[in-house]
């Protein structure tokens, strides 16, 4: 089961995800990036952060540890933001908090230009992407960190945000498990993922044990809000049949049709030239920052 820690110190918030978390140091002395309950992503979020975050990890992929985090509102008295302040106080109790990674640096298209990643690791990832359907794992906004930056350790991608994962699960009456998504885009397809080699070995590894076992960490209040199922039982055994069955129709879902590097680059400058249409001309010449997400990163993990 996850780890249970206490929040003693409110440290800032993160204003670069949708979720607003916010970073907090606990009484087992780390420091944590913390979702809250009370967020507008709900607690559907959070479920998505803990079986697609545990799913990485036990397949050896490099995630972050999360913990239960509880949180007091009364240690962030002095946040000066109104609204941040009433995300916090729709959160009192449990809260999901991912490891923080100090210094690290988002995977953007210019760290990745720089940044080589091998064909297998890149395979890893987009397979456990395409499996779990995280739809938010783009060029633009990568949910990869490059961490460490400093000392003699070679840097390594690190995987945060799974939030959007598991999409299904908003409707689960109307959703196939051999479903095909659109990861042309994925933000590893410039590496030429093996996504066949890690299906190979993969899936053998997903097993209905390994599933059951990640589930029962969601605690049960996150599932039951969802009024399709009588227990939170009951939901747990739906994500488990669920991936299973996908896991079965992998050849129908595997994603191998990434663009080359060249298409890519041609596809950026034709967002770009779409982009400065219609501005002044005083402004065509200035660089498209707010355009292109992750090009100023405050070094900080967050879980969107």
């Amino acid at each position: 089961m996850l780890r249970e820690v206490t929040a003693t110190r409110y440290v800032e918030p993160l204003h670069s995800g949708g979720s607003v978390p916010g970073v907090v140091e606990a009484d087992d002395l780390g420091t944590y990036v913390v979702k809250f309950t009370g967020s507008a992503q709900g607690h559907k979020a959070l479920v998505a952060e803990v079986i697609v975050g545990e799913l990485a990890r036990a397949l050896g992929l490099r995630f972050p540890e999360l913990v239960l985090v509880r949180f007091d509102p009364a240690i962030a008295a002095g946040e000066p933001h109104q609204e941040v302040r009433e995300l916090h106080g729709a959160s009192a109790g449990v809260n999901l908090g991912m490891d923080h990674l100090p210094g690290a640096v988002d995977l953007t298209p210019e760290v990745a230009g720089s940044f080589d990643v091998d064909p297998l690791e890149a395979g890893r990832i987009v397979w456990l992407d395409a499996l779990t359907v995280n739809v938010d794992r783009t060029v633009h906004s990568s949910n990869l960190m490059v961490w460490p930056t400093l000392g003699t350790v070679p840097p390594r991608l690190w995987l945060i945000d799974h939030g959007a994962a598991l999409v299904f699960h908003h409707r689960w009456d109307t959703t196939t498990p051999g479903k095909r998504y659109d990861f042309r885009h994925h933000a590893l397809g410039r590496y030429g993922p093996d996504v066949r080699a890690a299906d190979a070995e993969l899936a053998p590894r997903v097993t209905e044990e390994l599933l059951r076992g990640i589930v029962a960490e969601v605690p049960d209040a996150w599932l039951a809000e969802d009024a399709g199922f009588a227990t939170p039982g009951d939901v747990r055994a739906a994500y488990v049949d669920y991936l299973l069955q996908r896991l079965r129709l992998s050849a129908g879902w595997l994603p191998t049709d990434f663009p080359s590097r060249a298409e890519l680059a041609d596809e950026e400058a034709a967002r770009a030239a779409r982009t400065r249409q219609g501005r002044p001309d005083w402004l065509k010449h200035v660089p498209d920052l707010h355009g292109r997400p992750g090009v100023e990163t405050d070094g900080a993990v967050h879980l969107g």
